[in-house]
């Protein structure tokens, strides 16, 4: 037993074998498995640098979407109502018709606005 084990660790068993199989049975176990039981602590960066004319689309579930625009995009528009329509107008090219269901500026670390991020419904 103790020699099997020593085996195991110094991957000696030839390719093909019984052993050898259960060695790579374990590790693609512990590799599909393990995000499950540990926590690994990777999540999304909502802070991708954005190009001028980019957007940036992810799927909040169901019809539901995020566009994240750079600021440049909304001609420095003023007041609710103009902000939602310039918002509007860098989304439905891409997407259609679509609702607004809100939005929020994103700033970078001196306050300065530098992307609008909104949520919308299709």
């Amino acid at each position: 037993m103790l020699r099997i084990l020593r085996n195991y660790i110094f991957w000696t068993y030839p390719r093909g074998s019984f052993h050898y199989d259960v060695m790579v049975t374990l590790i693609l176990v512990f590799l599909f498995a393990s995000p499950h039981w540990i926590n690994y602590k990777d999540k999304p960066v909502y802070a991708y640098p954005l190009h001028r004319n980019s957007v940036l689309v992810t799927s909040e579930g169901g019809n539901s979407f995020v566009y994240q625009m750079s600021a440049d995009e909304m001609d420095g528009k003023v007041g609710e109502e103009a902000q939602s329509a310039a918002i509007l107008r860098v989304i439905e090219p891409i997407s259609g018709e679509v609702t607004l269901d809100r939005y929020e500026a994103v700033r970078d670390a001196k306050g300065n606005v530098t992307a609008y991020r909104a949520w919308v419904r299709h």
